[in-house]
């Protein structure tokens, strides 16, 4: 098994990711935007996807979308193969496909909707956070997208401000804030544990120093 990025190469697989993406919608009930075999084969040739590999058999897949100019990227179409569902690789796709969202776009927010609680586990353990849709793109392209779903209707009456999907969103700017304050806490801990070190081993020689003394004392007696 392997997991590469994409490229044109691959396009002969497009057809059956957009029948397999379909099929397992239908069969889980739940909306989803459709893409043409032409969108997913372009993600494959700008290098905007990854796709997993059995040899020559198809086993996963998963592309990004960029929106807001770059401010944004979603990382979409995320589907395994029903032969390797259950064995760990939806996890290894999203993985991969965000780790090259972050390196092709590092200063852009990470975001994705979804209705299946796995993904949303994923996305948990890499570092995305709930979000309200306000907080989410506003490109009117990306919602344009929704309206392939079933859900579509719900997305419209409640103004684009929810649906079933859940949004998420990882901000590089937020973690790295996060990243350092932890950072300075662990050092602050070093820091005071420096301070605190040296005081201890001043006592604890005082100590030492003051039963020497009575031993020494008690000896002269």
């Amino acid at each position: 098994m392997e997991i590469i990025i994409a490229n044109k190469s691959h396009a002969g697989y497009a057809q059956y990711i957009c029948d397999t993406i379909a099929e397992s919608a239908k069969v889980r009930g739940t909306g989803i935007a459709k893409r043409t075999p032409e969108y997913v084969i372009t993600k494959m040739e700008n290098g905007n996807a990854v796709i997993a590999l059995d040899g020559e058999k198809f086993a996963g897949f998963c592309y990004i979308e960029a929106w807001g100019h770059g401010k944004f990227v979603a990382n979409s179409g995320l589907i395994v193969h029903p032969d390797y569902r259950g064995s760990g690789l939806a996890r290894q796709i999203k993985e991969a496909i965000f780790n090259h969202s972050r390196a092709k776009y590092p200063d852009a927010k990470v975001f994705g909707i979804t209705t299946g609680l796995a993904v949303m586990k994923i996305n948990s353990d890499l570092g995305y956070r709930p979000v309200t849709f306000s907080e989410l793109t506003d490109d009117p392209t990306f919602w344009k997208g929704c309206q392939t779903c079933r859900n579509y209707d719900i997305l419209q009456r409640t103004e684009q401000k929810m649906c079933l999907c859940t949004g998420m969103l990882y901000d590089p700017e937020k973690e790295e804030k996060k990243k350092q304050e932890i950072e300075e806490k662990i050092n602050q801990r070093v820091r005071e544990k420096e301070e605190v070190n040296p005081k201890a081993f001043t006592r604890l020689k005082s100590i030492k120093e003051h039963l020497f003394l009575k031993k020494d004392k008690k000896k002269e007696e």
